[in-house]
């Protein structure tokens, strides 16, 4: 599902306008990116855990080259499906 899709089932299913429904999906999803900024992780029941996973730098390789190189610490955005989620999916 694509975010215009997601649009477009808030307008059928709440009746609202088109201006309205696309500001409530953006305002969810920026609150998301917003709370991984800060490194906070954020909790929608029946659906899952957004947070981040912490990597520490560590020494790599350049495939092309074979040169060592030294790879920054980073912080990957993580999605963690809930326990209601998996049993929806999987019955």
């Amino acid at each position: 599902m694509t975010k215009s899709e997601l649009v477009s089932v808030l307008i059928d299913e709440v009746d609202i306008p088109y201006n309205t429904a696309e500001a409530v999906v953006n305002i969810c999803f920026k609150s998301i990116i917003e709370s991984l900024y800060r490194n906070d992780r954020t909790e929608i029941r029946g659906l899952g855990i957004f947070y981040n996973r912490n990597y520490k730098a560590y020494q790599g390789r350049n495939p092309k080259t074979g040169e060592k190189i030294t790879v920054a610490p980073k912080k990957v955005p993580f999605f963690k499906a809930g326990k209601e989620l998996k049993e929806l999916i999987n019955n």
